[in-house]
């Protein structure tokens, strides 16, 4: 009963701000609909608390290179007027400027906040968002993410790098900054692990590494594994190769493989990584599309290069996240990869991006192939003010149900589903596909 009642205050917190004002061109009940659902945020970097006054770092295992930024999209810039309207609704901002004596009233207004919920400040944000369950892709969890409002989902990038990297790091400046962050997540497995050193055959790294590193996870509650390789290298993953055990012991001994040798390695562990994390029951998940770092190699992070890694029978046992929905030039690729039986995609990246206009666009496209494969992602990320993980937040989450609604009220309105099937549709988009995949029961 308690459960009940508690849901049914954030519902009356959720919705009647947004029934006063029904977007253009949406039909009234599937936006009441689409408002109304407690969503699975399927990817988003939330920051834990402080602890003893020192900010969280853990929110990503790659953070964006701070030399050579990548330029901001319209959507991204700070001056879209989403990211006021989230002030407004999460903290009563009352102004339609952005001073700096504003924001700086803003920052004390979200202090007051935080003071008042303390433990519970990103369970409070999620409910203003209408989010049940949000998948925190971190190093590790901390303070304030706590299940099951927060699950996790762990980087493993670090895993396919045990050799000397410096040949691979030299490719551009941003894997210059990208790659020594691997070295050191991989050190830490290492120590975690009570192992000094790398063991010196590939058979022996995976048995004593590999796999042990992955059931760790699991039993810290990872739910998924992630992998950021597009800002490393192609995606083009092989199947294991012969050579990649004698590559493996020699460079295990000294030297820096060139890109060809070491992706040979990584070709190897990757699909052991992949098999173990299908018998764990932990989906894979993949950045796909638009990356960042002004260096990032677009044309690696086609989905399509995934087609091997999907088409392989010892594989078809592990489930498949192409994060981003192949963002930018590849969303109708991974629109169409959601035919595979363990592919799955989600609009995260997508929210921050591109306009939600075009992202309705993009999910009446997917939804018209596969509904079933479509998740709903925000991929909010700590910032600064006006729009800083809470911020970001909500816009994401606004533009995904807006740009949903009108998707599926264009869908409606051309007689390709009734009503009810839309609603199913809203539903399985936002809350049920994620719960299905994942094994959780719908709530």
């Amino acid at each position: 009963m308690l459960r009940h009642a508690v849901l049914g205050l954030v519902l009356a917190v959720f919705l009647p701000a947004a029934r006063a004002q029904v977007p253009a061109g949406v039909d009234p009940g599937i936006w009441d609909a689409v408002r109304s659902i407690r969503a699975i945020d399927d990817h988003a970097h939330p920051p834990a608390l402080p602890v003893n006054g020192v900010a969280d770092t853990n929110y990503d295992a790659l953070p964006c290179p701070p030399g050579d930024p990548t330029q901001p999209t319209l959507v991204s810039r700070p001056d879209n007027p989403a990211f006021l309207a989230a002030a407004k609704a999460l903290f009563g901002y009352p102004y339609t400027d952005r001073s700096p004596a504003h924001l700086k009233e803003l920052a004390a207004a979200t202090q007051r906040v935080q003071r008042q919920q303390g433990s519970n400040y990103r369970n409070w944000v999620l409910d203003r968002l209408g989010i049940e369950t949000e998948l925190a892709n971190r190093v590790a969890m901390g303070p304030g993410l706590a299940p099951p409002r927060f699950r996790w989902v762990a980087f493993d990038d670090a895993l396919l790098l045990p050799f000397d990297d410096r040949e691979l790091a030299a490719g551009s400046p941003d894997r210059a900054w990208f790659y020594p962050r691997e070295d050191r997540l991989l050190a830490g497995d290492l120590r975690s692990l009570g192992l000094a050193h790398r063991p010196g055959t590939l058979e022996t790294y995976i048995a004593q590494v590999v796999l042990p590193t992955l059931a760790r996870q699991q039993r810290q509650g990872a739910v998924a594994i992630k992998f950021e390789a597009a800002h490393l290298r192609p995606l083009n993953f092989a199947p294991p190769q012969a050579r990649a055990a004698a590559l493996y012991a020699r460079f295990a001994a000294g030297g820096a493989p060139n890109p060809d040798e070491a992706y040979a390695i990584e070709d190897a562990i990757f699909h052991a990584v992949a098999v173990e994390a299908g018998k764990l029951g932990l989906a894979v998940h993949f950045h796909t599309g638009f990356g960042c770092g002004a260096y990032f190699d677009l044309a690696g992070s086609n989905p399509m290069l995934l087609l091997g890694v999907f088409n392989d029978p010892s594989l078809r046992h592990t489930n498949f996240v192409l994060l981003h929905g192949g963002n930018g030039p590849f969303t109708r690729i991974a629109g169409v990869l959601a035919a595979k039986p363990n592919v799955y995609l989600d609009t995260s990246g997508l929210t921050w991006l591109v306009t939600t206009a075009e992202l309705a666009r993009v999910l009446r496209y997917w939804l018209e192939l596969y509904p079933d494969k479509v998740l709903f992602g925000t991929d909010a990320s700590p910032g600064s003010l006006p729009a800083d993980w809470e911020e970001m937040g909500w816009q994401t989450s606004q533009s995904v149900r807006t740009a949903l609604a009108a998707a599926l009220t264009g869908m409606m309105r051309s007689g390709e589903i009734a009503r009810p099937q839309a609603e199913a549709m809203a539903h399985a988009v936002l809350h049920d596909n994620a719960a299905r995949l994942y094994g959780w029961n719908r709530q």
